[in-house]
């Protein structure tokens, strides 16, 4: 099996299953199976008919892991919907390096707009946003980098991979002024919020027509909560774009910083993905001309 990171470590269903029988025996006998590959992250196998094991692919997403075994039980009594919050954590073994957990199995499907209404997901989503950006601070650490945190310490990322950039494909002049409007907007001064920060389509299930759970929390944090609003250019249909900033409820400093957010991790994912991940590698190209012409509208 071949990977999307040269720093991947693809685990199989064999070492699954002999960590799941060394560590955690009162489900050794449930059979495990992979699941297709739909983020790039990490690796998911179904475990019996009610649990899920979430396998890191690589090192930045392996040292999320503790946070959300801490955290995630935590926010989910105060969310509208259902969270993966983990019920078992793993440790490193059987030639697999990083910790790993268990969350229960949630039923449901991707999002499409033949499957939810557009206007519906703005108000659904935007409504479980003010949900997570309410819920007590509980002591849980700021984010000071990444998403979420001051959008300065993102800016030698953003230049860095805005100079990789085909610049045939965009402009990077047109990029970076997007950038500097984000850096220029004024900062956020409340308490910082609780957030997901990476709302879009492959992190949502819907079921009935209806939002029943919000996933993969491996980039969740405290901080700015303008993040939230990124996905305004990624997933959210263009027509239902206004009413879920509209349901998010933040002010145009924060619309601006979001812009910031979201052009940090698509500028990147263009170029980074282009080979391995050619549909995510698109995803972000359209997400960055989606910004730049936010800029100019």
């Amino acid at each position: 099996m071949t990977g999307m990171h040269a720093d991947e470590h693809v685990a199989d269903d064999e070492t699954v299953r002999r960590l799941v029988a060394e560590q955690l025996p009162q489900w050794s006998g449930l059979p495990v199976r992979r699941l297709p590959p739909v983020g790039t992250d990490n690796q998911l196998f179904r475990l019996g008919e009610d649990l899920l094991v979430r396998m890191p692919r690589i090192p930045g997403p392996a040292a999320t892991v503790a946070f959300e075994h801490t955290w995630l039980p935590r926010l989910a009594p105060h969310l509208p919907v259902a969270i993966p919050a983990p019920v078992a954590l793993g440790e490193p073994g059987e030639g697999f390096p990083w910790p790993w957990t268990v969350v229960p199995w949630i039923e449901g499907t991707t999002p499409t707009e033949a499957t939810y209404d557009p206007e519906r997901w703005a108000v659904e989503l935007g409504t479980f946003v003010r949900a997570c950006r309410a819920v007590p601070g509980m002591d849980a650490p700021v984010k000071t980098e990444g998403r979420g945190a001051p959008l300065a310490a993102l800016d030698a990322w953003v230049r860095e991979w805005t100079a990789r950039a085909d610049a045939g494909a965009v402009s990077r002049d047109a990029v970076l002024a997007v950038w500097e409007d984000a850096l220029a907007a004024p900062a956020h001064d409340g308490e910082p919020c609780w957030f997901h920060a990476d709302l879009h389509d492959g992190n949502l299930l819907v079921r009935d027509g209806r939002l029943v759970a919000v996933i993969d929390w491996g980039a969740a944090g405290r901080g700015d909560p303008a993040i939230e609003l990124n996905a305004m250019w990624g997933y959210v249909p263009s027509s239902a774009a206004g009413l879920y900033r509209e349901s998010v409820g933040l002010d145009e400093a924060a619309y601006r910083r979001a812009r910031g957010f979201a052009l940090a991790p698509a500028i990147s994912a263009w170029t980074y993905y282009r080979d391995t991940a050619p549909e995510t590698s698109r995803g972000a190209l359209q997400t960055v001309r989606r910004l730049i012409a936010s800029l100019d509208g």
